[in-house]
């Protein structure tokens, strides 16, 4: 479908690169004009890489509850290591061992679509707070890419980083060309601008995210308390999938 914009509606960014088209290929693939066709049919031919842990049930894009993972995916998270923004390594599954939490995965620190996710979560906190669930984001980084997504966003809840994005292997979450460069992530990247977000190019084009071609998606759980206690869980189907936050408050704060 053609999109027509007025470049006196669009942002400076747009403005800048005088083709939205061209903004939205390296927004979605986190690459610069010049990266080569070869490396991209590269990193595609890696992104369908399969853990052997295979999750139960899932929701779709619509976001309904899941039943949760299988016992040995759950089990398989004691092994996965998160840091804090003090560079404290923890098991995963302790961050909901004791407590509820609703557990959000960026596709990676410079996301714009991602920093969108942070704001849609965080608006909901009073929520959480009331009924003591924790707020954590996770994102496939440096711990110093997660130092700085903090910091520019105020995220309200725990921010941690995922180096060797371990977690997102052991979730399954999928990754790929055809579920970043889409039609809908490319008409809500349109709109994220419009209102004002940003992608950071800086944290964009880090060695690990451009090796990896940007490609990641990542998804929503809420789980706890109890490590096993998984009982919502939202794959992100495409880039910028985020499920009803009615569904997740109904999971999280029922």
């Amino acid at each position: 479908m053609a999109i027509s914009l007025s470049t006196s509606l669009m942002p400076n960014t747009f403005q800048s690169n005088r083709n939205p088209k061209h903004l939205l290929t390296r927004v979605l693939l986190n690459q610069p004009s010049n990266f080569s066709l070869k490396h991209r049919e590269n990193e595609n031919k890696i992104s369908t890489r399969r853990s052997p842990l295979v999750a139960s049930t899932i929701s779709g894009s619509t976001g309904v509850p899941s039943s949760g993972v299988s016992l040995d995916t759950a089990d398989s998270l004691d092994t996965v290591k998160v840091f804090d923004l003090n560079g404290n390594g923890i098991p995963i599954s302790d961050l909901w061992k004791d407590r509820k939490a609703v557990v959000a995965f960026a596709r990676h620190f410079g996301c714009v679509l991602c920093r969108k996710r942070a704001d849609y979560l965080a608006s909901k906190k009073d929520v959480m707070d009331k009924s003591g669930v924790a707020l954590v984001l996770i994102g496939p980084g440096s711990i110093e890419q997660a130092k700085t997504f903090a910091a520019q966003t105020k995220f309200k809840g725990e921010v941690y980083a995922d180096p060797s994005h371990s977690s997102y292997e052991a979730l399954i979450f999928v990754s790929g060309v055809t579920t970043t460069f889409t039609p809908k992530a490319g008409l809500k990247i349109i709109q994220l601008y419009m209102e004002g977000y940003r992608q950071d190019w800086k944290l964009s084009f880090e060695e690990d995210t451009v090796k990896r071609g940007g490609w990641q998606q990542g998804g929503i759980l809420v789980a706890g308390p109890g490590k096993r206690n998984i009982s919502y869980i939202h794959k992100d189907k495409e880039a910028g999938d985020d499920p009803d936050i009615e569904d997740i408050l109904k999971a999280c704060c029922s």
